[in-house]
């Protein structure tokens, strides 16, 4: 149980009914290996209900020993319209989201003292991606709508994602990923003149917090024009990213007195699926759409800080396009794939993550990720009690590079929800420049008042 501050009142969150859900019948228990692709996920159906462990050589595997979902049921003395769904950390984080302490899955559903629920489910990134939560989700709401045929069952085919004989590798790839044990230590709070150590307002700034916005059609069209230039026609994704790189980057400009030296960098998470479905010898689409796991990658680019910063919107949207555009195709997986069976047992990270420049250029640097919810099937995530008002991510990793998610407004009028997971800094420098761009997502806008 938790007082929490949220939109103007504060309410208590109380626990009820614990339970294990397992399927009903037994079931002979396997091991299901995880694919390549997954082993480079940070720890973050019947699969589901199964755990993770270390096989032999020290790799994750997913062992389907029925083993269970954990299933927490609770009430919070609020209603939905006075949630402040604007800041997720006070309101969502720790009462609303359960805490997956074993297995794979842990689900928390609240009750409202309006009547309504909030479902909320934690998943091991190593075991699903975005794609593959969204269609847990929907076979998890056909299932209990028993009139509703189950739309598209899940495929866990690893073989889908077999490396190939022999390897083949471009060298790019060692300049975006990294193994694990190549990296220095983590860094720890900067000492400065006389031994003082930096001090704690400082390390507050830097601190990631969420907030959740929206962002009108509007103004997302006016942002893909000014992108968009020399006949070339940026996508809004493009276009917004570019937006957000230029606030951060800026943003670090000025909270270190216009360092010239300062990289920043920016990703953006790939899909694989339909540039992998024509893998078959045979060039008959392969069950890609359906596959359960991890099929995704991050492309990212870096620059100059202050370039990023002071050129054009047009400029920094083709940058954006340009290095996604290199890693957007079937043979950069295949690569991928390879990259990580020539350096197993050994784990791999994307070098987005990780601070590997020069002690000059990442004094003062920045990185997040942005990556499109457009996909996430608010509208088909039906218990039987209607369509949701709003379905989002969270997203609070524990890491030092910000995430991004965009999310169609609900509201079905080209609008978008953005999360944001950045510092505390930037997240304040981004609110001060472009207010009328992120406007804090509030009951009104949803029309619960």
């Amino acid at each position: 149980m938790g007082t929490v501050a949220g939109a103007g009142e504060e309410f208590m969150v109380k626990l009820g009914k614990r339970e294990v859900v397992a399927a009903p019948l037994p079931m002979q228990g396997h091991w299901l290996p995880l694919s390549n692709l997954d082993l480079l996920l940070p720890p973050l159906d019947y699969a589901l209900a199964g755990e993770v462990v270390q096989n032999t050589v020290g790799e994750p595997e997913l062992v389907c020993n029925n083993r269970g979902v954990d299933f927490v049921e609770a009430f919070a003395d609020i209603e939905l319209c006075h949630l402040n769904l604007y800041n997720p950390d006070e309101t969502i984080e720790g009462k609303l989201v359960p805490t997956k302490k074993q297995g794979v899955l842990a689900v928390q559903a609240t009750e409202l003292k309006c009547g309504g629920i909030v479902v909320a489910c934690t998943f091991d990134h190593r075991i699903a991606d975005a794609h593959s939560a969204n269609m847990f989700m929907v076979f998890w709401a056909e299932t209990a709508r028993s009139d509703a045929p189950i739309s598209l069952p899940p495929s866990f085919r690893r073989s889908l994602l077999n490396p190939r004989r022999p390897l083949c590798i471009d060298p790019s790839l060692d300049r975006m990923y990294v193994r694990i044990s190549a990296l220095p230590p983590p860094p720890q709070h900067k000492q400065q003149a006389g031994g003082e150590f930096e001090p704690k307002s400082s390390r507050d700034n830097n601190r990631l917090v969420s907030h959740i916005y929206y962002v009108t059609a509007t103004l997302l069209s006016e942002l893909q024009q000014m992108a968009s230039s020399n006949g070339s026609k940026r996508s809004k994704l493009e276009s917004f990213s570019a937006f957000v790189w230029k606030m951060v980057a800026e943003s670090s400009l000025v909270a270190n007195n216009q360092d010239s030296k300062a990289i920043s960098r920016m990703g953006i998470v790939v899909d694989g699926r339909c540039r992998l479905m024509s893998q078959g010898g045979d060039d008959k689409p392969l069950p890609m759409v359906s596959y359960f796991g991890n099929v995704l990658w991050i492309a990212f680019g870096e620059k100059r800080a202050r370039e990023v910063a002071e050129k054009p919107l047009s400029w920094v949207a083709e940058a954006v396009h340009e290095f996604v555009e290199r890693a957007a195709t079937r043979e950069h997986f295949l690569d991928l794939i390879d990259w990580v069976e020539e350096h197993r047992p050994a784990p791999g990270a994307t070098r987005i993550y990780r601070k590997l420049g020069s002690e000059e250029e990442e004094e003062g640097s920045t990185a997040f990720v942005m990556s499109s919810g457009q996909r996430f099937p608010v509208t088909e995530i039906d218990f039987g009690w209607g369509k949701p008002v709003l379905g989002s991510y969270h997203f609070p990793w524990g890491g030092e590079t910000g995430y991004v998610m965009l999310m169609r407004s609900p509201l079905s009028n080209g609008d978008w929800v953005v999360y944001l997971h950045l510092s505390r800094s930037q997240v304040a420098f981004i609110e001060s420049k472009a207010p009328t761009v992120f406007r804090p997502l509030t009951p009104y806008y949803l029309r619960l008042l």
